[in-house]
């Protein structure tokens, strides 16, 4: 379990471009070896230091556990770079909030937020008191202090400042984070500090990323039911805030296509794999090689 790791700075835009850029150029960048990270990347010491982590915990880079503190591009990493460098398409964003919502190891209060936690309405405090909850079940203690701050990057990561504070926003600000456009959190009761889940448009979702984070828990088998993919964490329905009618829609959109193909007979909902030749990245490529047509 990991927290507090972004040292309350959430993801800017243009950070993970710069990041990439930067990795690809000198793997030890954030080390230091080669001249002073701040210089290079032109961000201060800690923006440095949460950059570094952003990196891995949306898994666009890995370094060793052992040996220089090297880092280097993931598979998934380096099809972004090749076709979305600067993060620019709506499936990257997606891609990456599935990648992020994951990671329970590195980042354990969004994978909390996504897939554990059931308020659909919620406070910080409410929020704050379940995640302490979950920790402490699992054997560990984490001051509330480090929890409180993982909430308000969660907020500040998916709410973008239009709404949450429209009159400090200026035209040229690059503060936000780009994940706000997913619209997966809104606000419920400004005054009252309440927000809410919110189902995205199932517009904005392209049905192989869909299918990409099916097939990634499917771990090979070619059979799922339909309420697995809607309810067990980190598969499409909790990742993604869907409900059962925009999760259908985007079935049946993968089922057009010719992937899978959706049985509901003799009370089975499941899923079947027709194509066996795809996987996570697979279905990547293809969404670039789509999009790119």
């Amino acid at each position: 379990m990991k927290f507090r790791a972004h040292d309350t700075f959430f993801i800017r835009k243009g950070w993970l471009n710069k990041g990439m850029r930067n990795v690809n150029a000198d793997h030890a960048v954030f080390m230091g070896a080669n001249g002073n990270p701040m210089d290079i990347l032109g961000i201060g010491a800690n923006m440095v230091k949460a950059l570094r982590y952003w990196l891995q915990a949306v898994k666009l880079t890995t370094e060793p556990t052992a040996g220089p503190k090297e880092q280097t591009f993931t598979p998934f990493g380096e099809l972004v770079f090749e076709n979305d460098p600067y993060i620019e398409e709506m499936g990257t964003l997606w891609l990456l909030h599935y990648k992020l919502a994951s990671n329970q190891p590195e980042a354990t209060s969004w994978y909390f937020f996504f897939n554990e936690f059931k308020m659909n309405e919620f406070t910080r405090e409410d929020f704050v008191k379940q995640l302490n909850n979950y920790i402490r079940i699992n054997g560990e203690e984490v001051s509330e202090r480090s929890l409180e701050d993982d909430y308000n990057c969660i907020i500040n990561t998916y709410v973008p400042r239009i709404k949450s504070n429209p009159e400090k926003v200026q035209p040229e600000s690059n503060i936000d984070c780009p994940l706000g456009e997913l619209g997966l959190i809104d606000i419920s009761n400004k005054k009252e500090k309440i927000y809410k889940k919110s189902t995205p448009k199932k517009d904005t979702l392209h049905p192989l990323v869909v299918l990409a984070v099916i097939l990634e828990q499917a771990n090979g088998k070619e059979e799922i039911k339909i309420s697995s993919i809607q309810n067990d964490p980190c598969n499409a329905g909790k990742i993604f805030n869907l409900d059962i009618i925009t999760l259908t829609a985007l079935l049946y959109k993968i089922e057009l296509m010719g992937y899978i193909k959706v049985v509901r007979t003799a009370g089975l909902d499941v899923v079947r794999i027709v194509d066996h030749n795809i996987n996570f990245l697979g279905c990547v490529r293809e969404y670039y090689r789509t999009i790119n047509n």
